[in-house]
């Protein structure tokens, strides 16, 4: 199969349904509820450091991030599959390759492991959840 006929066979709601729910998943993780403040520790962000960034651009262009990736994943996954092998694939994107890549730049920059923890899990849930859904809706 050529690329041209995958990307002809996309299910572009399915990939923007993938993305929200990576940046829903994220907005959960990162928060105070959640895995917040043990990110902010490991990473060294502060209150202060995060109000001064320019929040409409940082997740205009992280949800631009996330479509981009439902999208390949789209094209990776393949028309035909289903849920399960979605959600394998995904789960196998974001710890082996994501979390792994993630991994190895984290023990050159000397990060805590606790970093690596926090951002390759959420990446690991957010892949397999956007795997599953690509999946069932393929």
């Amino acid at each position: 199969m050529d690329l041209g006929h995958a990307v002809s066979e996309i299910n572009f709601v399915a990939v923007l349904v993938a993305a929200l729910s990576n940046f829903i998943l994220g907005g959960l993780w990162y928060s105070r509820a959640l895995l917040g403040k043990p990110w902010m520790e490991a990473s060294g962000m502060t209150e202060e450091k995060a109000r001064e960034g320019n929040m409409a651009r940082t997740f205009g262009v992280a949800f631009i991030l996330e479509l981009i990736a439902a999208f390949v994943l789209s094209i990776f996954i393949g028309a035909g599959s289903d849920l399960h092998f979605g959600a394998m694939a995904g789960f196998y994107v974001g710890l082996f390759w994501v979390g792994g890549g993630l991994g190895v730049i984290y023990l050159f920059e000397q990060r805590p492991l606790k970093h690596w923890l926090v951002n390759a899990g959420y990446m690991t849930i957010a892949f397999t959840l956007m795997g599953a859904i690509l999946g069932a809706w393929s």
